[in-house]
């Protein structure tokens, strides 16, 4: 597998990459089918397709397996690098400095009925139990174990009964200034490594593969994607995203479930509307 864009390629952004939820995948948890198929296309004529998500292998390695994909996934948003053909972590953060402040401090004082997951290894561990994880996990179709991690996790999921994710984020940064916290839905708060994030995680694989960034497209839907928009060459919004996102892409394309990713093959194919 070749992932370098050599000098010759045809394609304006030989690479993309494009957020799981909200974007490639619909509300009801399916690949929208305009959008495969047009990564189908954009492959053809010798694209490079990653897929950037909060979600871990579990819950993401379906939807690149039903994509055809072998290209490293970035996980836990922007936390973990994988390769799917070796197991081997290109990038493997955790949240070892700030641990002890988040599970002594920060879990202890979370509101009533706001949840939190740690993700450890491959397994996702009930830190806080709440009604919310309940959907959460039928979500991501993952298997949440009632036990602590032994280690410093991946990353921690604050997941809410749908009050705003504001003031858990204050709550965090009291106790846990180095922490980096993103939202990646309306009622989740994820809390990361310092040095993590979607777009740390692009600048490793490009710096690796040696293709440089404005030479990548990439597309999201939600805060959490952001960064990851700016930093690409092309970044572009889901017609029915998240507001910040819409105002720092440079373009907006479709709704998810009318096909956002095929939206922006077509600019990439095609070039802009005239």
């Amino acid at each position: 597998m070749t992932l370098s864009a050599p000098p010759t390629a045809r394609l304006s952004h030989p690479w993309l990459v494009t957020d799981l939820d909200g974007t490639l995948v619909d509300r009801d948890l399916r690949l929208v089918p305009r959008s495969v198929a047009a990564l189908l296309r954009y492959r053809d004529r010798g694209g490079t397709v990653f897929i950037a998500t909060g979600r871990t292998e579990e819950s993401a390695a379906p939807y690149h397996r039903e994509l055809g994909l072998d290209t490293p996934m970035i996980l836990c948003n922007g936390a973990r690098i994988t390769d799917p053909r070796t197991g081997e972590h290109l990038l493997d953060l955790d949240l070892g400095p700030v641990w002890p402040g988040l599970r002594d401090l920060v879990l202890p004082a979370l509101p009533e009925g706001v949840g939190a997951v740690g993700f450890s290894g491959g397994d996702a561990r009930v830190l806080r139990p709440a009604p919310a994880l309940t959907d959460y996990a039928r979500r991501d179709r993952i298997a949440l174990l009632p036990v602590p991690p032994e280690r410093a996790p991946v990353k921690v999921m604050l997941i809410s009964d749908g009050r705003s994710p504001a003031p858990l984020a204050a709550l965090v940064r009291r106790h846990c200034p180095d922490a980096l916290l993103v939202q990646s839905e309306d009622t989740y708060l994820e809390i990361l490594p310092s040095g993590a994030g979607k777009d740390a995680a692009l600048r490793v694989l490009t710096a690796r593969y040696g293709v440089d960034t404005s030479r990548v497209a990439a597309i999201g839907d939600n805060p959490n994607d952001t960064a990851m928009i700016r930093l690409a060459g092309l970044g572009a919004a889901v017609g029915d995203g998240h507001p910040h996102v819409r105002e720092a892409a440079d373009i907006v394309v479709a709704p998810c479930s009318e096909g956002a990713v095929a939206d922006l093959v077509d600019r990439i194919l095609d070039g802009p509307p005239t």
